[in-house]
């Protein structure tokens, strides 16, 4: 969960089905609803993983669709994480927070911008890959 669904949270979702897929159930969603960010799904396709067709939902659409039924619910940014600790305060899912800047803040080239999104990329890569792990 992140702040739109827009840039971390749809690349963190993408990357836990890619790796993850048949062994756990991946969603994420967004304090808000945003726009997909062309930049999360170019990162994602240099390393073979087509996220074209995510489409951003805030949590309250999540919950309405399929209810929080998660074990899991990893926070990217502050106002998702204030936001999932208020949505679990009745639910046994834990919640941990893996601070993660919004590289679409950044600013320059073509390719600084592109830089940013991929350190969030490969960021977000590590800590799936350890904490899903069987």
């Amino acid at each position: 969960m992140c702040a739109l669904n827009a840039v971390r949270s749809p690349m963190a979702e993408a990357m836990a089905k890619h790796f993850f897929g048949r062994s756990i159930y991946v969603q994420s969603a967004g304090a808000k609803k945003g726009e997909t960010d062309p930049f999360a799904l170019a990162v994602l396709d240099e390393i073979g993983i087509d996220a074209r067709k995510h489409r951003p939902k805030s949590i309250e659409e999540l919950e309405e669709w399929e209810g929080l039924n998660f074990d899991l619910i990893v926070t990217l940014s502050p106002e998702a994480h204030h936001k999932a600790l208020d949505l679990t305060r009745t639910t046994a899912a834990e919640v941990e927070y893996w601070p993660t800047a919004d590289p679409s803040a950044v600013q320059g080239s073509r390719e600084q911008v592109l830089d940013a999104y991929r350190e969030v990329r490969d960021g977000l890569m590590r800590r799936i890959k350890a904490r899903l792990k069987s």
